[in-house]
């Protein structure tokens, strides 16, 4: 039985910094750090925060790239028992300001400068209106002149506690660990309160279905800002592992890391893991080193599954910023079927439920209803939305996900769509990730995102939006013709649009909403 307390994510990295001091946990260019000199850090900038008044309980931001800062902050906040809030560094003024303000951030974690940026200008604009926010921690060799509510990270740091850091007592399943600010493509941003437990459970489980060991060496190209960044680290940890940053991912550099590095894990969005297998150095020298790893974040095709699977045996999950994230994940010992055509079996402890849309009864195997979720990765809630949490979460405490999907008589779940993406075209109702994973396979797409547009005779029209693959001639005529022979009349594209490359989230979605409105635009100046 594992002990409630290895739940915390403070307790389990300084398990690990006891176990092997000494190994290799942060990569970063030509910095190395140990688990030991990691934990170091992470104490004294939890007691230097202490010392500038962030209390327990406190809202910390954290405004880094993927740099090993950005990891100290995570443990700091962790051992200090401080909520880390983590922000995307591409956020405007108006955004930042609004997350800081909405989360009653104490102190921030900041990059003094980022991709030419200056940050320290930008907060300095918005810092008038944010009188919450105590202390500005700037990550830089910054020898500018700094107010009275400016530090510098390096020394802050440089104090070296005399003794390793007491971790602030609390229950890791009610305890916040993190407020991570979803994408906001419904409306304004709510701030998922994830607890410890969340964060630690969700990693264990993926780390057993890896087989996950402390002699694997990570890549962290994922965005930590987001929860699969977050995941990939708490991950590593679980594992005591080694995990190499890029600071932002490019296939290249990417590939560049895993060979230099011998990188035998590796997470992305599927995206990213086309991105790489696209790139011109891929085929001149595939990696040999890459075991396994996490694909989620967005749908996987079967024929993704497979390619990826050519060189790196990985792992499909599915999951939700409310979920910790992870939900379901494939295992090895499933059926080669079920390990491409499905997002696996839910993690232990977790229980999963198909029920219908409007009636919200439970619907048997293989019928199309609403995933909803319960278990100890699910959320505290929202916060600061009481509402909007009790509209999330059913009267027995299942989270309702709004994600359509099939679950076998065996526990296996099939994603078959987003709730608010079904497209319904003369009353048939169309789910995109079918159309949109047919399209995949042709020679000539690179990536495929169908959208519905308004049509008052139909109701909807499908829109085939697609990337081209490079130096291929395809017409919007073939493209239809070729779905024609697979999928009934009602499901073939009325519209196709091609793209050079579609607008994505942070976390490396597509922007559906923009496609559609890029369309219809399109149609509405034509007609």
């Amino acid at each position: 039985m594992v002990d409630e307390a290895a739940d915390h994510l403070a307790v389990l990295f300084a398990h690990a910094a006891r176990e092997h001091p000494d190994r290799e946990f942060l990569v970063f260019g030509s910095r190395r750090m140990t688990y030991a000199q990691v934990e170091r850090d992470a104490v004294a900038l939890g007691e230097a925060l202490a010392g500038l008044g962030v209390q327990p309980g406190d809202r910390l931001a954290v405004d880094l790239p993927n740099w090993p800062e950005w990891v100290v902050t995570l443990l700091a906040a962790a051992y200090r028992g401080v909520v880390l809030v983590p922000l995307d560094p591409s956020l405007t003024a108006h955004e930042l300001k609004y997350q800081l303000r909405h989360a009653e951030v104490r102190a921030a974690v900041v990059a003094e400068t980022y991709e030419g940026s200056d940050f320290v200008e930008l907060y300095d604009g918005i810092l008038p209106d944010l009188p919450e926010l105590r202390a500005l921690i700037l990550v830089g060799a910054t020898d500018r002149w700094l107010d009275d509510r400016v530090y510098r990270y390096a020394d802050l740091v440089s104090k070296r506690p005399a003794t390793p850091g007491a971790i602030a007592p609390g229950d890791p399943a009610t305890q916040p660990l993190a407020i991570l600010y979803t994408s906001g493509t419904m409306g304004k941003p709510k701030g998922v309160v994830l607890s410890h437990a969340n964060i630690s459970l969700t990693a264990r489980a993926s780390g057993q279905a890896l087989g996950h060991t402390g002699e694997d060496r990570v890549l962290g190209a994922v965005p930590v800002f987001t929860i699969f960044g977050m995941h990939v680290v708490a991950v590593t940890i679980t594992a005591g592992a080694t995990l190499v940053l890029q600071e932002r991912f490019d296939a290249a550099g990417a590939l560049a890391l895993i060979r230099r590095e011998r990188v035998t894990v590796v997470h992305g969005v599927p995206t990213m893991f086309e991105l790489l297998m696209r790139d011109p150095s891929f085929e001149e020298s595939k990696p040999t080193t890459c075991r396994s790893g996490l694909v989620a974040g967005s749908p996987v095709s079967p024929d993704l599954a497979r390619r990826i699977r050519q060189w790196c045996d990985v792992q499909i999950a599915y999951g939700l910023t409310e979920t910790g994230p992870t939900v379901t994940v494939t295992r090895f010992g499933d059926s080669p079927e079920r390990r491409t055509h499905t997002v696996g079996q839910a993690i232990p402890g977790v229980t999963l439920k198909v029920v219908d849309l409007k009636s919200g009864v439970l619907h048997g195997p293989e019928a199309v209803g609403e995933l909803v979720v319960k278990g100890p990765n699910v959320m505290l809630g929202y916060y600061r939305m009481p509402g909007e949490t009790s509209r999330s979460l059913t009267a027995e405490g299942f989270l309702m996900t709004g994600d359509l999907a099939i679950l076998d008589e065996d526990g296996y779940v099939k994603v078959v769509g987003r709730r608010a993406e079904v497209i319904i075209r003369g009353g048939y109702k169309i789910y995109p990730r079918e159309l949109e994973d047919l399209l995949r396979t042709h020679p000539a797409v690179g990536d495929a995102c169908v959208v519905g547009i308004p049509n008052e005779t139909l109701g909807e029209l499908i829109c085939a939006c697609v990337v081209p693959t490079e130096g291929s001639i395809v017409t919007g005529d073939e493209l239809k013709d070729f779905c024609r022979d697979a999928v009934a009349d009602h499901k073939v594209p009325d519209l196709v649009r091609f793209f050079d490359t579609f607008p994505l989230t942070g976390s490396g979605k597509v922007k559906r909403r923009e496609l559609a409105q890029v369309v219809g635009l399109e149609l509405s100046a034509t007609t």
